[in-house]
C-alpha cells in the first residue's frame, strides 16, 4: 500500500512531526511504502484562484513550484495522512497552500482512506481543523476515516500517544477496504 504523509509542521522535532514519524514508522513496518513530506520547508505557494488548471490546464496548476512534485504522490497514495499544528485555530498556514492548491487536480485518484494528527499547545483548539477535514477533504473524497488524534505537543511527544498511532499505521492492511 502507498501512505502518503504531509507534515505542515516547520518544527523539525515538535509534537506534530514526532505524530508524523510514528505513524510513518508503524506504516513502514507493515511493508507500506511510505512517502512523508515536510510541506513547511517546500515552496508551495497558495491558489490564485486562476482557474488555468480547470481551463487550458488540463488538471495542472499554472504555478511551477514544488507542488510539482506533490501531486503525483497525492494521486498514488491509498492513504494519506494530514499533519498540521493549530495555529491560530486552524491547520497551518503552509498546510492550507497545499490543500487549496490540490483543487487543480480535485480528488486523489487512488486515496481510499485518510486520517488526522493534529498538535497545539492547548487543549480543545481543534474543531475548525476537524470541519475541514472530515466537510471538505475525507468527506468530499468519499474516502474511509481513519481517524482523528489530538494531543498537546507534551502528549504527542509521550510513548503512550505514539504507540497509538504507530499501532494505527502498523493496522493499515486490517482497516484499509
Amino acid at each position: 500500500m502507498r501512505v502518503l504523509v504531509l507534515n505542515g509542521s516547520a518544527r523539525k522535532n515538535g509534537g506534530t512531526a514526532a505524530m508524523a514519524a510514528a505513524f510513518a514508522r508503524g506504516a513502514r513496518r507493515a511493508g507500506n511504502e511510505v512517502d512523508v513530506l515536510d510541506i513547511a520547508h517546500m515552496d508551495i505557494r497558495g491558489c490564485l484562484g486562476c482557474e488555468y488548471c480547470h481551463t487550458r490546464g488540463g488538471g495542472v496548476c499554472v504555478q511551477r513550484d514544488d507542488m510539482d512534485g506533490v501531486y503525483p504522490l497525492w494521486d498514488a497514495a491509498d492513504v494519506i495522512v494530514v499533519a498540521s499544528p493549530i495555529y491560530y485555530g486552524s491547520f497551518s498556514g503552509q498546510m492550507h497552500c497545499l490543500i487549496h492548491r490540490t483543487y487543480a487536480g480535485d480528488k486523489p485518484k487512488g486515496c481510499k482512506a485518510m486520517a488526522l494528527l493534529l498538535c497545539s499547545g492547548a487543549k480543545g483548539v481543534y474543531e475548525a481543523a476537524e470541519r475541514i477535514y472530515h466537510g471538505f477533504m475525507q468527506g468530499y473524497y468519499g474516502v474511509q476515516d481513519l481517524g482523528v488524534f489530538e494531543a498537546t505537543t507534551g502528549e504527542a511527544l509521550s510513548g503512550e500517544m505514539a504507540a497509538r498511532i504507530e499501532d494505527l499505521g502498523r493496522s493499515l492492511s486490517e482497516r484499509v477496504g
